[in-house]
């Protein structure tokens, strides 16, 4: 099983929409690419690690250039100050904006939020104001909360209440800045077995008893491709909730067309909707080096592109 943090690495390894024409005179070593995106697909660092190198700002100068217009990075909260506050000076300069970022410490094999222990709670709020701190500085609206694993004492309703009082004290905080969090439903298949939150409707139903601007859910078509499938009619359904979507083909968890879904019709189905939030890119290569690097553009072109 994957956790992000080994996801991120893994894909390194394997290493608001803004026009061509109206995008800034800025320095870069690299050659701005022909083409503007219709959506505003966000690639991760070390994504492009083979053509732009190790630096946060080399590498977000290769995504602009090559028409990204939004960066996804789970592990901002786990940087320094003086490094959040460089990508956030280089995204202004090269008018990109930010996506998600992991709220909080994420326990994939112990109860956390569906726990009754008020310590977990507490915890939990305490880093939802140091991510308040982190979102200022980097720009950031989103930010993803997964609320762990099952406690398997308590009835499951009883774990959704605890789930909901959680979430409502941590939007009470959020509201104010104009901040969401994102619940993000997880596969049990295949990636995180024993997780709490795992399907979009169990998400809706989540954000209607919160009930706040401040909670909303990210649909990562990966794992909702895996639990449940039928993906258009349930982004249809859970529409007034979605504020971000995530990408990954599946089988493999990679870049678009390497797998069952027509990414195609997804991007053109949201775009058509009127999204104009962010899609990040949480998948990783599937061909190492610079060849799998130019495939993921292309990848995101070809599904970008439809008529």
């Amino acid at each position: 099983m994957r956790n992000r943090r080994e996801f991120l690495k893994l894909a390194g390894l394997a290493s608001a929409g803004v026009a061509l024409a109206g995008r800034p005179a800025v320095p870069t070593l690299f050659a701005q690419a022909p083409r503007q995106f219709r959506l505003n697909y966000a690639p991760h660092f070390g994504m492009f690690r083979q053509h732009a190198g190790a630096d946060v700002v080399a590498q977000l100068e290769f995504m602009a250039a090559e028409g990204f217009t939004a960066l996804e990075d789970n592990s901002m909260r786990e940087r320094t100050v003086e490094v959040q506050e460089r990508i956030a000076s280089t995204m202004a300069r090269l008018n990109m904006r930010m996506g998600v970022f992991v709220a909080h410490t994420i326990n994939w094999s112990e109860p956390t939020l569906t726990s009754p222990n008020p310590e977990h709670r507490e915890t939990f709020l305490k880093e939802i104001r140091e991510s308040i701190d982190v979102a200022k500085r980097v720009g950031a609206t989103w930010m993803t909360v997964v609320p762990g694993h099952v406690d398997r004492r308590p009835h499951i309703d009883y774990q959704t209440a605890q789930v909901v009082e959680t979430l409502r004290q941590a939007s009470a905080l959020l509201e104010p800045h104009g901040l969401v969090m994102v619940l993000e439903p997880l596969n049990t298949l295949r990636n995180h077995p024993g997780m709490f939150l795992t399907s979009t409707p169990q998400a809706h139903l989540v954000c209607k008893a919160v009930n706040s601007p401040s909670c909303k859910i990210l649909y990562d078509i990966y794992h909702q491709q895996i639990t449940e499938g039928n993906l258009l009619p349930n982004i249809d359904t859970a529409w007034d909730e979605i504020a971000y979507f995530q990408v990954g083909d599946n089988p493999g968890r990679n870049e678009p067309g390497t797998g069952e879904i027509n990414y195609r019709n997804v991007f053109k189905h949201i775009h058509t909707k009127g999204f104009t939030g962010i899609v990040g890119m949480e998948h990783g290569n599937s061909v190492r080096g610079r060849d799998g690097e130019r495939a993921v553009i292309d990848a995101y072109v070809a599904a970008d592109a439809w008529a």
